[in-house]
C-alpha cells in the first residue's frame, strides 16, 4: 500500500495510524462526495415509492460510474472479511438504512422495516452486479424494475394493512 501511494511505512502510520484508519478516512470522504444523497432524494413532499425508486436509480448510476471501482464502497466494505473494515463500513450502512427507515416510517410506519430491508437487498444486489461487470443500462433496468414493485405495495389503500397486493 505504501508503494502504491508513494510513501514509506513510517509516514503512512504517522498520517493514518493503520490501514483501518486510512479506510475510515476514505469512508468519511466517500460519505461526503460519493455516497447516494439520501437526504436530497428522500423528499417528504413526494410519494414514498417515487423517492425510493429514485434512490435505486441513483444507486445504479453511482455504482456503474467508475468501472475500476464499481459497486458501493460501503456495501462492499460491510461484507468484507476484515473485522475493522466491516465495522467501519457497517456504521455508514446502518446510518443509510436508518435514514430510509425513518423516511418510510414517517408516513407508513407499519411498512418501514420491510421496505428498508427491500431497499438494502436491492442496493446490495445492484452493487454486486456492478462489481460483476453489469453496465449502467443493465443496472438501471434492474433498478427501475425494482422501483416499479414499490408503488403497489405502498399504495394508500395498503398503507395501514402492511400486506402485499
Amino acid at each position: 500500500m505504501t508503494q502504491a501511494i508513494g510513501i514509506n511505512p513510517p509516514s503512512f502510520y504517522t498520517a493514518f495510524g493503520s490501514k483501518a484508519g486510512l479506510y475510515s478516512r476514505i469512508l468519511d470522504r466517500y460519505a461526503g462526495e460519493g455516497a447516494i444523497p439520501l437526504h436530497g432524494l428522500l423528499d417528504p413532499d413526494r410519494p414514498v415509492a417515487d423517492c425510493l425508486a429514485a434512490v435505486l436509480e441513483e444507486a445504479a448510476r453511482r455504482y456503474a460510474a467508475d468501472p475500476g471501482a464499481a459497486g458501493c464502497l460501503v456495501i462492499e466494505g460491510a461484507r468484507c472479511t476484515d473485522a475493522e473494515a466491516k465495522d467501519a463500513a457497517g456504521v455508514f450502512l446502518a446510518a443509510a438504512e436508518g435514514a430510509i427507515r425513518a423516511f418510510v416510517a414517517a408516513r407508513h410506519p407499519d411498512q418501514a422495516e420491510r421496505l428498508t430491508d427491500y431497499m438494502s437487498t436491492v442496493m446490495a444486489g445492484l452493487s454486486a452486479s456492478a462489481r460483476n461487470g453489469h453496465d449502467l443500462d443493465r443496472l438501471l433496468g434492474t433498478a427501475r424494475l425494482a422501483g416499479f414493485a414499490l408503488a403497489p405495495v405502498i399504495a394508500p389503500d395498503r398503507a395501514s394493512s402492511g400486506t402485499l397486493p
